[in-house]
């Protein structure tokens, strides 16, 4: 079953079904490209529905929206907003038009549902037009991006969520293991001891800097233009409207969102979207190497560093029986270079602006809700399925250190940079242990050196022992 719409290029049969119209049907036809639907990015829906509501409500206190219809549009958008109708959004996330496609379909949605809410049927605009009604005092050029800003917004609080739980199981194994000693390692070679819990804290500290730059970087987005319409100038904007689409803007979403200074300037302006994936590809730089560190930390079980156990989640081969690899730490790796090479596209893409609009802003849309996306649901099996089920071996990293070349340095202040470098070559060349050689040349008693070498006092800054 079909209903049939027209535009300038001609008519077109609709499914009778779709609360969507012909120029989401265009788009539709046009873009299919990256198998990516607007309805997998729920986020950018709420942003779409949040601006068509602001600005119903500023264009009904002024008089360019009838009562019955601005609470139909309302009524419609808080509709929108609870995801019922997410799958009405099947435009392709690449698409040329600048966003007109998602612009329209926005407002063919909310039209037709706002239609049957003033019980008329899907297509009779005459009664609830798309252009009339929806992008009254709008343009796809500053709706689009202010909707954009919003999905970054709501998709970095979710995240956000996500990144607290991890650093939070970072934390949580530090605790646990927050006198277990181990070897710090430079340039792959043994320098001194640590405890489990420094690295751990560590991993948590960073992801808890990480949110707050993420934050800055989202607030930083929440500057948008409505009123500049087509390229800045406020044409079909009637005085007072972006100030106050502003204001409503504000009071229906929550968010401290802001008026550009400059519509000129802000119309074609990418670069808050450029910072925000910076700050997703600066997160992915960390995640990658920590990841490094658990696989290495991990290796073995019997040839390797054996330091810590990750959770078995899967074989690991099939021709190696019994082998069990760091699955999870992989594919958070993977992710984490998915999001880095995002981030350059989103580069090029606000490079590619031209004079007074950024036509590219489909992809840097699509390239940063994607990072989020699949950021957060690595991040979240690295959780649950790694981190939390992460133990260590106590007893063999002990026994590392202790036969290590580096505890030397912690004899440094007590015998000497010469004589620990002397003990230091003659362990290294005779495979033998400094610890007994320290004793054998009788430089220090066994109770001086176990007080030198006791966990805590190599770890951390301590007064020099009275020996």
């Amino acid at each position: 079953m079909y209903r049939i719409e027209k535009d300038l290029i001609g008519e077109l049969e609709i499914p009778a079904h779709a609360f969507y119209g012909i120029q989401t049907q265009r788009g539709i036809n046009n873009f299919q490209i990256s198998g990516q639907k607007l309805y997998n990015f729920p986020s950018i829906i709420k942003g779409l529905a949040y601006v068509k509501w602001a600005a119903v409500l500023a264009n009904y206190e002024l008089d360019l929206v009838p009562e019955p219809i601005k609470d139909a549009v309302v009524a419609a958008c808080k509709e929108v907003l609870t995801g019922k109708y997410d799958q009405e959004f099947p435009v392709d996330m690449i698409q040329g038009g600048a966003g007109t496609s998602t612009n329209m379909c926005a407002n063919e949605v909310i039209a037709n549902i706002a239609l049957e809410i003033m019980g008329h049927q899907r297509g009779q605009y005459q009664y609830c037009s798309p252009h009339d009604v929806l992008n009254c005092s709008q343009s796809t050029n500053d709706a689009y991006p202010a909707a954009i800003e919003i999905a970054i917004s709501l998709a970095n609080t979710n995240f956000a969520t996500q990144l607290q739980a991890l650093s939070a199981a970072f934390r949580a194994k530090g605790k646990t293991y927050e006198d277990a000693i181990r070897m710090g390692r430079t340039h792959l070679q043994d320098a001194v001891p640590m405890t489990f819990g420094q690295p751990f804290n560590g991993y948590a500290d960073s992801i808890d800097i990480e949110i707050e730059n993420l934050a800055t970087a989202a607030a930083n987005c929440l500057e948008i233009s409505m009123g500049a319409t087509a390229i800045g100038t406020g044409i079909n904007a009637v005085p007072g409207y972006a100030e106050l689409c502003t204001r409503k803007m504000i009071e229906v979403t929550g968010l401290p969102i802001k008026q550009a200074k400059n519509f000129i300037e802000a119309t074609p302006d990418t670069s808050s979207f450029v910072s925000y994936s910076s700050a997703l590809k600066r997160l992915a730089t960390k995640m990658s190497r920590f990841m490094n560190d658990l696989r290495m930390m991990s290796s073995g079980p019997r040839c390797g560093l054996g330091e810590i156990n990750l959770p078995p989640m899967q074989a690991g081969s099939s021709i190696m029986p019994g082998k069990v690899n760091p699955v999870i730490p992989e594919s958070v790796n993977q992710t984490c270079f998915r999001v880095i090479g995002n981030d350059l596209t989103v580069a090029f893409a606000a490079e590619a602006g031209q004079l007074q609009l950024n036509v590219m802003e489909p992809v840097i849309l699509f390239s940063i809700l994607e990072s989020i996306t699949i950021f957060g649901k690595a991040l979240e099996g690295l959780r649950t399925k790694c981190v939390e089920g992460i133990t260590v071996n106590e007893e063999h990293c002990k026994k590392m250190v202790l036969n290590s070349i580096g505890i030397v340095t912690a004899l440094n202040p007590y015998i000497g940079y010469k004589n620990s470098t002397t003990f230091a070559q003659e362990a290294l060349t005779n495979s033998l242990s400094v610890y007994d050689l320290i004793l054998e040349h009788k430089v220090l008693t066994k109770d001086q050196l176990d007080t030198i070498l006791n966990p805590k006092n190599m770890t951390q800054p301590n007064a020099l022992l009275k020996i």
